[in-house]
């Protein structure tokens, strides 16, 4: 049975994933458009064209598929992030850094996806 609450939090899901996937795409497209400029390694340059690929199908491949979207938006950003950590250390612990508002965002969508649900702790006011 579909609540209310579960229909909103499908939306909230369906919109922060598109707008993930529109900051991503952004990302890589200006990272390669520096490729001219600065030298990619042909490994991170093929991840990248693979990366923009999918993310720009997946407007259209996962538009119904939650889960196909995830996992795009995993792919990407480890694409984007695992070569730079790799080749320079020193960049996690920045990136660790990132985590805490990554988190804390994370904990107030499971949060706001629970709210509403019969036997949940939050009460309407």
């Amino acid at each position: 049975m579909t609540t209310a609450a579960s229909r909103s939090w499908d939306k909230v899901e369906f919109y922060s994933s598109y707008f993930l996937m529109i900051v991503l795409a952004s990302v890589i497209g200006t990272r390669l458009s520096f490729a001219s400029v600065w030298q990619i390694p042909t490994l991170d340059l093929i991840f990248s064209l693979i990366a923009l690929a999918l993310v720009l199908a997946s407007f259209w491949i996962a538009r119904k598929r939650r889960i196909w979207r995830l996992w795009i938006i995993a792919f990407a950003t480890a694409t984007q992030l695992l070569p730079m950590v790799l080749r320079y250390p020193a960049t996690l612990f920045p990136l660790l850094g990132a985590l805490v508002p990554v988190a804390i965002t994370v904990w107030a969508l499971v949060a706001l996806s629970r709210k509403g649900r019969p036997g949940s702790q939050a009460r309407d006011s």
